[in-house]
């Protein structure tokens, strides 16, 4: 992916030379023409097409600011009843991640996240358990973390 984006880079510059203007607008349609040649060109290249790579990781970021909107709502709410009716607990989450970093980026996403936080990774990094403060139900929970986090993350690393 690295060498993609310098690629692009250089064609840009490349593109302000042959125009003789060294300025932003000048770099930017040469880098949209570096990207149109890199698209063309794409299956030359060992990995896939960045952009591809780009677009999953703002998806993520994406993801991340709803579930924080979403989860401090839920905080905020448990904080200000009356009476606390929270059932907190710890539930194992068996993750199919296996790189150490994609299960470093779940596990923060996790922790980062209000009412929830990672307590322990297993030896092998297949089991993660978390601390949730107000589970109602378990499989909802996994469920949740499943369709959000990791498969978003899953599309990041490929």
């Amino acid at each position: 992916m690295s060498f993609q984006i310098l690629l692009n880079v250089f064609l840009a510059v490349i593109w302000m030379f042959l125009k003789n203007e060294f300025n932003g607008s000048t770099f930017i349609i040469g880098y949209i023409l570096g990207l149109g040649i890199m698209f063309v060109f794409r299956h030359f290249f060992n990995d896939r097409f960045y952009l591809k790579r780009v677009n999953a990781v703002v998806l993520l970021l994406l993801i991340f600011a709803r579930e924080l909107i979403l989860s401090n709502i839920s905080v905020l709410k448990a904080v200000l009843k009356p009476s606390l009716d929270m059932r907190p607990g710890i539930f194992a989450f068996e993750t199919v991640l296996t790189k150490d970093w994609e299960i470093t980026i779940l596990s923060n996403l996790i922790t980062l996240t209000p009412g929830t936080l990672v307590v322990e990774v297993s030896e092998d990094n297949r089991i993660l358990y978390i601390h949730a403060m107000d589970i109602a139900d378990k499989e909802e929970a996994v469920d949740s973390i499943k369709n959000t986090f990791e498969k978003a993350i899953m599309e990041v690393g490929k």
